[in-house]
C-alpha cells in the first residue's frame, strides 16, 4: 500500500514540465480545430460545440485567441442554431441545453451576442423548465443539475434572467444538496464534483448562496485533494485534471480558495502536460484532449499562474470578457 501511495505523488524533478508549455498548447489547440478530418474530430462531433468553446476559451486565457478565424466560427454557430432558438452540438444534431449555454459563450468571447434574437434563445431555454424548477436538457426529458446551471447562466449572460421562474430553480438546486455538503444530479443522487460546481456557480448567479452551508461544502470539495496534489470528483476515485476546475472554482466562489495546497494542484497540472505534441491529459502520460487542456488551463488561471489572463469562476470565461459586458 506504501508502494501505490508513493506512486500518486507527483515528482519533484518535474523536467521540461516544470514551465506552463504555453506554445506547444497553443499549437496543439489550433492544429485540432484546423483538422476537421481527423479520428478525434470525427467521434467528438456529437460535443463539437462545447469542443469549440473550450478550444476558444483556452486559446484565449494563454493570449491566443487571433489565432482562430473568429469570423468563421461565429457563422459556424450561427448555422448550428435551431428554429426553436436552441443551439445543437453540431449542424446535424437536434438542440441541447448545453450547446446553447456553449454557443453563447462563443458569442460572448467574440463580443458578437448581437448576431442572434436573444429573447427567441431565452425562450428556449425557459420552456425546458418543469414545474420542480428543474430543467430539461431537450426535448427527451433528461433532468440534471448541470442543465440549472446552463440555464442560469445562459440567461445571465443574455440579460435574460427574468424569463427564468428563478425562485423555483434555486429551490430545486437547493434540494439537491447532500448531508456531506456535495450535490447530485437530482435530489437524492450521489455527491459529485461535477454537479458541485454546477449546483454551486447556479445558486452564485442567482444571488442565492445563503442557501449554502460554506464550510461543509467548502470541506467536501478540499477533501478530493489527493496525495499527488491533484483532485478527484468523489470518494476513492483517482485524481484528473478537469476536476482542478471543477472544485477549484466552487472554493473560489466560495472564497475556501485556501483550503487546498494551490502548489500541489499546480505541479500536477503541469506534470500531466505533453511535452512533446502539446495539451494537457486527465493524469500524466495519458493521452491529451481539449477538454483537458483547457479545465488544466482553466485550473491554473484561477490559482494565478503568471502570463494566463483571468477566468471567472461562476462563468468560466475570462474576466476580461464579462468585464466589457457589465456582469463584473
Amino acid at each position: 500500500m506504501e508502494a501505490l501511495h508513493s506512486k500518486a505523488k507527483t515528482p519533484d524533478d518535474l523536467g521540461p514540465r516544470a514551465s506552463l508549455l504555453r506554445d506547444k498548447h497553443v499549437e496543439y489547440i489550433v492544429n485540432f480545430s484546423k483538422n476537421d478530418t481527423s479520428f478525434e474530430h470525427v467521434v467528438t462531433e456529437h460535443f463539437k460545440m462545447s469542443g469549440v468553446y473550450w478550444s476558444l476559451t483556452a486559446l484565449y486565457l494563454l493570449g491566443h485567441l487571433d489565432d482562430l478565424d473568429g469570423e468563421n466560427i461565429v457563422s459556424w454557430v450561427l448555422s448550428c442554431q435551431h428554429e426553436n432558438g436552441g443551439f445543437c452540438a453540431s449542424e446535424r444534431n437536434d438542440p441541447h441545453i448545453l450547446y446553447t449555454l456553449s454557443a453563447v459563450q462563443i458569442l460572448c468571447l467574440y463580443d458578437r451576442l448581437d448576431a442572434i434574437d436573444v429573447d427567441r434563445v431565452a425562450k428556449y431555454v425557459a420552456s425546458l423548465q418543469q414545474e420542480d424548477g428543474s430543467f430539461f436538457g431537450d426535448d427527451w426529458g433528461e433532468v440534471d443539475t448541470r442543465f440549472s446551471y446552463c440555464a442560469l447562466s445562459c440567461c445571465s449572460l443574455l440579460d435574460r434572467l427574468e424569463a427564468l421562474d428563478v425562485q423555483k430553480a434555486v429551490d430545486f438546486v437547493a434540494a439537491c444538496m447532500n448531508f456531506d455538503g456535495g450535490f447530485g444530479c437530482i435530489p437524492g443522487n450521489e455527491s459529485h464534483a461535477g454537479q458541485v460546481f454546477c449546483c454551486v456557480g447556479a445558486l452564485s448567479i442567482a444571488g442565492a448562496l445563503d442557501r449554502i452551508d460554506k464550510d461543509l461544502t467548502g470541506w467536501w470539495i478540499c477533501e478530493r485533494q489527493t496525495p499527488s496534489g491533484g483532485l478527484n470528483g468523489r470518494p476513492e476515485k483517482l485524481q484528473d485534471v478537469c476536476y482542478s476546475w471543477w472544485c477549484l472554482s466552487c472554493l473560489h466562489i466560495l472564497d475556501r480558495l485556501e483550503w487546498i495546497d494551490g502548489e500541489g494542484l499546480t505541479r500536477f497540472i503541469l506534470f500531466c502536460q505533453d511535452e512533446e505534441g502539446g495539451g494537457i491529459s486527465d493524469r500524466p502520460e495519458d493521452l491529451v484532449d481539449v477538454f483537458h487542456t483547457f479545465f488544466g488551463v482553466a485550473g491554473l488561471s484561477l490559482l494565478g499562474h503568471p502570463g494566463l489572463a483571468k477566468i471567472d469562476p461562476t462563468y468560466a470565461l475570462p474576466v476580461e470578457v464579462l468585464e466589457r459586458m457589465g456582469k463584473l
